[in-house]
């Protein structure tokens, strides 16, 4: 029963650690595709009053994509339907030239600021709409979330780690008579301590193998589905054998650091 109850505490000790780093990364993915999301629909419009040479304004910035020029003969069709051919050629010839400006990434307020400020270095650019203030707001939002979440799995792993210090140290001292024992017999330190290696390793197997399935069941469920939908992104919880590998390395390395400290600063009784 205590042999049990040791390596359950252990295993939910790793589940924690291993579920807040798997939420964290789940986050970040989210954030990026999301990100991608509006630099796909994200453009800004330069206003010319004159024929810009495309080609040399891509190379305003690295972060241009591409750069496209409206088509107007809607938009004066709109006005008025009854414009004769005449009238719309004028017209064409007295309108601005505008261009979307398509980037490589969604960017920061900063980055809006450095290109709209090369761009304007052309003389002939009259006046360009970053809609900066619609979009803005839903960064700082994803920033602010990224923050929390970043903030909390980092106080969950730093507490749980101290928890599963404290597990194997009490491992230790129920095991201390037998490791002395052994010790006086002249058995090296590690295979005195070979049980405390094995509860280490079996239990990362373990916990890394339910927190996999964990997310794996989680990501077929219809609901996650329809809430990524919604806002319009595709994210993966867990990348196939990849994180899984991520996190058997994770809690292999947590578990047995512990463990070797343990050893370390074990003492032998004579």
């Amino acid at each position: 029963m205590r042999s049990i109850k040791n390596h359950l505490s252990l295993i939910l000790a790793l589940i924690s650690i291993l579920f807040a780093m798997q939420t964290y990364i789940v986050t970040k993915r989210s954030i990026d595709a999301y990100k991608q999301n509006l630099s796909s629909n994200y453009a800004i419009v330069v206003v010319s009053n004159r024929t810009l040479d495309i080609n040399k304004l891509k190379q305003t910035d690295k972060i241009i994509k591409d750069i496209q020029q409206i088509n107007v003969d809607k938009s004066i069709k709109k006005i008025d339907s009854t414009l004769d051919e005449k009238n719309i050629e004028f017209l064409k010839l007295t309108l601005p030239k505008f261009y979307k400006v398509i980037l490589k990434k969604y960017p920061l307020p900063s980055e809006i600021e450095k290109l709209k400020k090369k761009l304007f270095e052309n003389k002939s650019v009259t006046k360009i709409e970053d809609f900066k203030s619609s979009y803005e707001q839903t960064y700082k939002l994803l920033l602010l979330f990224y923050d929390v979440v970043s903030v909390f799995s980092f106080l969950i792993v730093v507490i749980t780690v101290l928890l599963i210090l404290k597990e194997l140290r009490i491992w230790q001292f129920s095991h201390k008579e037998r490791m002395n024992i052994m010790g006086l017999f002249g058995a090296p330190r590690w295979l005195s301590s070979a049980v405390l290696f094995r509860l280490a390793i079996v239990d990362a197997v373990l916990s890394s193998l339910l927190v996999y399935f964990s997310f794996l069941y989680i990501q077929g469920a219809d609901f996650i589905k329809e809430q990524f939908e919604s806002i319009g992104i595709s994210v993966t919880l867990v990348s196939g054998f990849e994180d899984f590998g991520v996190m058997l390395g994770v809690a292999l390395s947590i578990s047995l650091a512990l463990a070797v400290l343990i050893v370390i600063t074990h003492k032998e009784e004579v």
